[in-house]
C-alpha cells in the first residue's frame, strides 16, 4: 500500500510538472522562413500562429499564387517546428515510462 502512495504522488507530481511545461511551451515562440526570408510565420510551443511577416517586394497582384504558396510553406514550417519543440519538451517526462506512442 505505501508503494501504491508513493506512486500516486510522483503521478500527480509529475502531471504538475507537465502542466507547468505546457504553459511554459505556450509561452516560446518559434520562427520559420520561406521565400528566401520573404514570408515569415511565427509559431508558438503549443502550435498557434502569432504573427506573419510578409515582405511588401513578394506582393505582386499577378501572381499571388506564389504568394499562398511561400505564406503556406511558412505556416507548415513554423507548425512542424512548434511541434517538434513541444515533443522534445514533453518527452522528459515520458522517458522510460515505457508508454507506447509517447
Amino acid at each position: 500500500m505505501v508503494n501504491m502512495m508513493k506512486l500516486m504522488k510522483q503521478a500527480a507530481s509529475m502531471q504538475k510538472d507537465m502542466e507547468k511545461a505546457q504553459a511554459e511551451l505556450a509561452e516560446k515562440t518559434v520562427e520559420f522562413s520561406s521565400g528566401g526570408g520573404m514570408v515569415t510565420a511565427i509559431a508558438r510551443g503549443d502550435g498557434t500562429i502569432v504573427e506573419i511577416k510578409i515582405d511588401p517586394k513578394v506582393v505582386d497582384p499577378s501572381d499571388v499564387e506564389m504568394l499562398q504558396d511561400l505564406v503556406l510553406a511558412a505556416v507548415d514550417g513554423a507548425i512542424t517546428q512548434a511541434k517538434e519543440m513541444a515533443a522534445k519538451e514533453m518527452s522528459k517526462f515520458t522517458q522510460g515510462l515505457g508508454l507506447p506512442g509517447m
